[in-house]
């Protein structure tokens, strides 16, 4: 039996029994699906993963080919086949083939010196820097300085993505034009949006009557060459591998407005969280693997209890940005539909990943969770301690909202009028840091990205290509074409005109 079907088998008849009746059956039940893990608590005891599946984990690893996948990924052997590829994210950390770690080293030493130089007065007076990227070369950059440096922050960093005029306005409103750096992070230095907002941050720079506009450009990318063709000096390229995917890359050059805005020794921290849970997932054995049984839970509700989503809710305003991380980690990885050879999956691919913060959320979304008609596992991701000037009562009751919804939406509570009635036995997972700190923020992201790769393997799916990504950029090249128009269709074609396109 193909190794996919085999994990379709075992999933698609595993035992589902209500979850009071699980915790009813086994007392010990919150200690055999918890773990902790550089600073953070993995509770996985609201889901319905029963004892039965849980020891057919190990088997199912095997059968799978997880260990000789993970080795693959982990050692910068070929992890992305439908590309002939390592996927070498895991180097910037520490673990790969030698000359990749030492190269991501050597490449992490001249974003140091840059940051360095910047520090020294080499750029002037530096106050700001506007980070211009699309994907993930701005969604991670995003993610870490809006959850780090919130409180202490060397430079104001503002991150453009979107080719829309008014983010661009947005964007820049704060920064003075005469101190800002503007940091242009594109893997191909190809990407169309990028590149215009570019040319916008150029245009800005030059009308404020910097004289050497191009001196205030510093270029990430993977294709050093074509930055100096843009106009960027090679002493102001920050390189990166053209194996490490536009989703992974916040632990690259993609990282620098963190490591400048944060301080480098933060973003070493960060590091060094991740580290520790890739020694984590090569290392523990399967059924005490943490990112292998949150992938085992997400194939069981799409499998055998036909979830379309799953839900994550970040109990912690510095997390806000997560889910949005989150969606493009999850859904540009596992959102394919064939196998890693090439046929179809006869299956559920990536759940379509959503959500929000709470409290917020609970007076938005909730209603759904607790009374609709859709199965949706639901993920929490809190901190214990608090990082605000506020009276402690304020992050006590955000907590405890956090636990009341996952433990109403277990036990629900019953009642003879029907709009009041709570069915319960809706699943949910708790993830709580300790303190949310660089460390504690680099485990939790590398634990996503292996919980992805593990699905992946389960589903028998090459979660590295991103193929579905291109035909959208391919058909607005077409579409600006009038000499292709007319190839497209009427509604296609008529709105192009309402437009005045």
């Amino acid at each position: 039996m193909p190794l996919t079907q085999t994990a379709q088998a075992v999933l698609g008849s595993a035992e589902v029994q209500p979850l009071a009746r699980l915790f009813a059956d086994d007392p010990d039940r919150v200690a055999r699906l918890s773990g902790e893990l550089a600073g953070i608590t993995f509770d996985f005891s609201k889901t319905h993963l029963a004892p039965s599946l849980i020891d057919q984990l190990p088997g199912l690893s095997e059968a799978a080919e997880l260990p000789d996948a993970l080795d693959r990924l982990l050692s910068g052997a070929i992890a992305n086949p439908t590309e002939g590829r390592a996927a070498e994210h895991p180097a910037e950390r520490g673990s790969g083939s030698p000359d990749a770690v030492q190269l991501s080293a050597s490449r992490r030493q001249r974003k140091r010196a840059l940051i360095d130089a910047v520090e020294a007065g080499a750029f002037g007076d530096v106050t700001g820097i506007l980070h211009i990227g699309i994907g993930g070369s701005a969604l991670g950059p995003a993610l870490l300085v809006d959850a780090l440096g919130r409180r202490e922050r060397r430079y104001k960093v503002e991150v453009l993505s979107n080719i829309d005029g008014q983010a661009f306005d947005a964007a820049v409103v704060d920064l003075d034009p005469a101190t800002t750096l503007v940091a242009i992070a594109s893997k191909t230095f190809t990407t169309a949006e990028t590149l215009r907002n570019a040319e916008a941050a150029l245009e800005w720079l030059s009308e404020a009557g910097v004289e050497d506009a191009y001196g205030r450009l510093i270029a990430i990318t993977a294709a050093p060459e074509r930055a100096v063709d843009f106009g960027i000096d090679e002493t102001r390229i920050l390189p990166f591998a053209e194996s490490v995917g536009g989703r992974y890359s916040l632990w690259s050059a993609i990282g620098f407005p963190a490591a400048l805005a944060l301080g480098f020794s933060a973003f070493e921290e960060l590091l060094d969280g991740a580290s520790e849970v890739d020694e984590h997932v090569r290392t523990a054995p399967a059924e005490k693997n943490l990112p292998l049984i949150a992938a085992l839970s997400d194939r069981l509700y799409a499998d055998r209890l036909g979830a379309e989503t799953r839900a994550i809710f970040a109990y912690d305003e510095r997390l806000r940005l997560l889910p949005s991380y989150l969606q493009q980690l999850v859904m540009e990885s596992n959102g394919k539909a064939v196998t890693i050879n090439g046929a179809a999956l006869e299956r559920p691919s990536s759940a379509i990943l959503w959500g929000g913060t709470g409290t917020d959320a609970q007076h938005a979304v909730f209603q759904l969770l607790h009374q609709g008609t859709h199965l949706a596992p639901v993920e929490f991701v809190a901190v214990a301690e608090a990082n605000d000037e506020q009276d402690p009562a304020h992050h006590r009751e955000l907590l405890l909202n956090a636990f009341a919804q996952g433990a109403a939406l277990m036990s629900g509570r019953a009642s003879d009028d029907p709009a009041r009635n709570y069915p319960g036995d809706r699943p949910s997972t708790t993830i709580l840091l300790q303190r949310l700190d660089a460390r504690t923020l680099g485990a939790l992201l590398a634990f996503y990205e292996h919980r992805t790769f593990c699905e992946a393997v389960l589903l028998g799916i090459n979660p590295f290509d991103q193929f579905g990504v291109e035909l959208g950029k391919d058909i607005a090249r077409a579409i600006d074409d009038p000499e292709q128009r007319a190839s497209f269709d009427p509604s296609t074609r008529a709105l192009i005109e309402k437009a005045g396109l």
